[in-house]
């Protein structure tokens, strides 16, 4: 399997990446371990997860099961060298039936919530370690329409992104942590943290997790820019438009146990514009001979900022259907026909 730089590291990461955000609600633990065995025995070396996981929804008594998933699969495997492994700590939420509270992080939190999941996952480290949202706020989760940064205070947040790289910087000289990286933030946000680490010598943010598929491409304008000259991949998650482009559900359908089955909007996700777009650029894979599913992760892959794309699965047929989409090569014929379908649907949610 293809990789690519983590940054400006010196870490190969594999161009797919397994998501786990299931293991725990949706899936065993005894899942998740043959999803690892499966992944790992494809070529990918690159496993993401949270101290907030599993979702579906997201709640404090479920937090930090999946993170022990994976603890119990290094405790019974012994392959922790052959992993790449990310986490996140969480953001605040004024939802109090969240982890820690919703308390969110500072430098102070940090310290502890590196040491609460290394126990949970049965490791002496971290290779990159995410901060899941940031604290002054964001416009993703489908927040972007009510989304206002006025009410920040410049000098507040940017000694709060001080604070924050000062405790990555001791988590990693403590060996607790090996990169800092990031997740749901802006362009904005995202330069001012690698400045601010340069300037401080601190460590600097080797990569972004933000939502990217064909029905979400936000990334395209500035934040691809930054990703390519500040070396600052791409994570793409949802790659598949949180099972959306799967092609599994319709206006009317939801097979039981999936995603939309327990959370019907899907985050936002479900708007009456989505549909005409799934089914265009359903068309376009029924045409070339293609799933549409496999076509809408590889499309990713041929992002030149997309370092790593994250796909998650409930089932092994799934993940063996993500697993596929590695080995797609998509014609410059095909790719002129998702663009034109992206400006005849762009930001259907």
């Amino acid at each position: 399997m293809r990789k690519n730089p983590l940054g400006r590291t010196g870490v190969m990461v594999t161009e797919l990446c397994l998501g786990s955000m299931t293991w725990g609600t949706q899936n065993t633990e005894a899942e998740g371990h043959a999803q690892i065995d499966r992944a790992l025995d494809a070529g990918v070396n690159f496993i993401d997860t949270a101290e907030g996981y599993p979702v579906n929804p997201m709640r404090a008594e479920t937090a930090g099961r999946t993170e022990e998933i994976i603890g119990t699969w290094f405790a019974s495997r012994g392959r922790r060298d052959e992993v790449i492994l990310a986490t996140k700590v969480s953001g605040p939420s004024d939802n109090p039936d969240f982890i820690r509270g919703g308390e969110g992080y500072d430098g102070r939190i940090i310290a502890r919530t590196i040491d609460a999941s290394l126990k949970r996952l049965q490791t002496d480290y971290v290779d990159v370690y995410q901060l899941h949202w940031p604290v002054r706020g964001s416009y993703h989760f489908r927040q972007n329409w009510r989304y206002d940064p006025s009410g920040q205070d410049r000098d507040t947040v940017i000694a709060g992104m001080i604070d924050v790289l000062e405790a990555m910087r001791m988590a990693v000289e403590a060996g607790k942590i090996r990169h800092f990286a990031l997740s749901n933030d802006t362009a904005w946000g995202t330069m001012m943290l690698a400045q601010l680490a340069e300037a401080h010598n601190l460590p600097r943010p080797v990569s972004i997790q933000n939502e990217y598929s064909l029905l979400c491409r936000a990334f395209d304008t500035d934040l691809a820019e930054v990703a390519i000259h500040e070396d600052v991949g791409l994570m793409a998650f949802s790659p598949m438009a949180a099972g959306l482009l799967s092609g599994k559900y319709a206006p009317d359908v939801t097979p039981p146990g999936s995603r939309r089955s327990l959370v019907p909007e899907m985050g936002g996700r479900v708007s009456p514009r989505v549909w005409p777009a799934i089914e265009a650029y359903r068309e376009i894979a029924v045409r070339y001979g293609l799933s549409l599913p496999q076509m809408a992760l590889a499309w990713t892959l041929t992002r030149p900022f997309v370092m790593s794309s994250i796909f998650g699965a409930t089932t092994m047929e799934q993940l063996e259907l993500a697993l596929g989409a590695a080995d797609l090569t998509l014609s410059p014929e095909l790719l002129d026909e998702i663009d034109t379908a992206h400006r005849a649907h762009p930001y259907p949610y």
